[in-house]
């Protein structure tokens, strides 16, 4: 890969990164690429130049938020005991909460934008969270696999939203 090509690569990770901030912190619909842009201290057109629409811009954050999720959770189907599976879950999930705050602000959000290509992708990471918490609960032998899936995450809801509003009593066990 040339010079050009991991900067340019570094660059784009930036303003994402700067999205999921902006996004978070001032709601999608109230949040410019001006805003972005002066986050990574760039120009505004320079954003334009890897996302075309603001739109586009989100879909990316979305993805990169969703990814980490399911990256980590792989991790820890790959490596968790049968018995270990549901808390290493949780407590990767309270990480990647803890750490990536704005990723979990960033989806909440989109759960409700009404955009056609912002609920895909919000189906998308579902689905893909869904079908592989289930079917690690399957491996691992639960006795009721889907509601064993469907209690984690509406579990992780809750916690989502515990955390959204400061309402730490919330996720208590």
């Amino acid at each position: 890969m040339t010079k050009d090509a991991k900067t340019s690569l570094n660059r784009r990770a930036d303003i994402i990164s700067a999205a999921i901030e902006v996004f978070a912190e001032t709601g999608y619909y109230k949040a410019t690429t001006a805003q972005v842009a002066q986050r990574v201290q760039i120009s505004q057109p320079y954003v334009f130049r890897f996302f075309a629409t603001k739109e586009q811009l989100l879909l990316s954050a979305l993805e990169v938020s969703w990814m980490r999720i399911i990256k980590s959770f792989r991790q820890v189907i790959e490596s968790a005991s049968s018995e270990r599976l549901e808390a290493e879950l949780i407590e990767i999930y309270e990480e990647i909460s803890e750490s990536h705050r704005n990723e979990m602000l960033l989806q909440m959000q989109a759960q409700v934008i009404q955009e056609n290509p912002i609920q895909e992708a919000m189906r998308f990471g579902f689905r893909g969270v869904h079908r592989m918490v289930l079917e690690a609960f399957r491996q691992a032998g639960d006795s009721n696999p889907k509601e064993s899936t469907m209690l984690f995450l509406a579990r992780g809801m809750l916690c989502n939203l515990a955390e959204a509003i400061r309402l730490p009593e919330l996720k208590e066990r």
